[in-house]
């Protein structure tokens, strides 16, 4: 893992977040323990972001396109069915 650049910045932050954070972070420091479950939420975030992306693109292929992915596939499974026999 790369060592990371840290800057002290200041942050509101609930009084029941703070509570979880004392509980949950097992002898690292709070900040350490914030690191940890903002790498985890930014990680997060970005695969729902590529999961609604992905969506969106193949929600919107149309009848046509769909026909030929199944043509494709198909000639495809006879391909490889052919070769192992």
């Amino acid at each position: 893992m790369r060592k990371a650049t840290r800057s002290a910045t200041s942050f509101t932050i609930d009084d029941a977040i703070l509570d979880y954070l004392q509980r949950t972070r097992a002898g690292r420091s709070r900040s350490e323990r914030v690191n940890e479950l903002l790498r985890r939420a930014i990680a997060r975030e970005q695969s729902d972001a590529l999961a609604r992306e992905a969506a969106g693109f193949f929600g919107a292929m149309g009848t046509a396109e769909r026909a030929e992915r199944k043509a494709f596939t198909d000639a495809t499974r006879r391909s490889v069915t052919r070769d192992e026999e």
